[in-house]
């Protein structure tokens, strides 16, 4: 019995010992934690002037400005005086992100105006009367003045007259003037390059490349169903 009694004690002190090592390893692995985490916070925080909620017709916003490290993104905040307001600046917003991801993918700038689009035209036209003939020189001058639809739309927008807009830009393109496009600002012909008006190349030949695909479908219908 004493020898049990001795055995059962010595079992219990390991059980003891046992609890205290898996107590003292917990401990270390909790520290390890605090210690990573608090890289990890002294990695990624940084420092702002100001942190405040702001209160809006929306609601409240917190707002925090003078950030020592702000990173690659960013919130705009847009308020307006109505709903309409909103929406215009949200397009606009959208736009200008749009031409940047444009420029991010080619970087290839153009004249705006029309000037890219008549340039085409224009060429399109010298090579169907040169160098086709027969049904396909009509195709592609039929593609020709597809694209003066663009200058003219502008000028019409802009509350030009459009048909003498574009009958001048034709004849300042065929004179050699490839960055010559329609100035809605001054209401003429003008050299659009130089007056820093410029697009990215691939709003325009993305719009060119839906089109076909657009007409290529059209062509491939020989048949209409009608329903009620």
């Amino acid at each position: 019995v004493s020898t049990q009694s001795t055995w059962e004690a010595v079992v219990s002190t390991q059980s003891t010992w046992e609890a205290v090592v898996s107590t003292q390893s917990t401990w270390e692995a909790v520290v390890s934690t605090q210690s990573t985490w608090e890289a990890v916070v002294s990695t990624q925080s940084t420092w702002a002037a100001m942190a405040e909620e702001i209160f809006t017709s929306e609601g409240r916003v917190l707002q925090i400005t003078g950030v020592k490290n702000p990173g690659k993104t960013c919130t705009i905040f847009v308020r307006g005086s109505n709903k309409l307001v909103l929406e215009e600046a949200d397009r606009s917003i959208h736009d200008a992100l749009c031409v940047v991801r444009c420029l991010v993918k080619e970087k290839s700038m153009i004249a705006g105006g029309g000037a890219g689009e008549c340039e085409v035209s224009i060429r399109l036209r010298r090579y169907a009367d040169t160098q086709l003939g027969g049904l396909d020189s009509y195709c592609v001058k039929a593609f020709s003045e597809a694209l003066e639809v663009v200058p003219y739309t502008l000028a019409e927008n802009a509350g030009l007259h459009p048909i003498k807009m574009v009958t001048e830009l034709r004849k300042q393109h065929n004179d050699g003037k490839k960055f010559a496009g329609i100035n809605v600002k001054q209401g003429t012909i003008s050299n659009l390059w130089d007056e820093n008006v410029r697009q990215p190349l691939l709003v325009s030949t993305s719009a060119m490349s839906l089109a076909s695909e657009a007409v290529q479908m059209l062509l491939k219908i020989d048949d209409c169903v009608a329903t009620r």
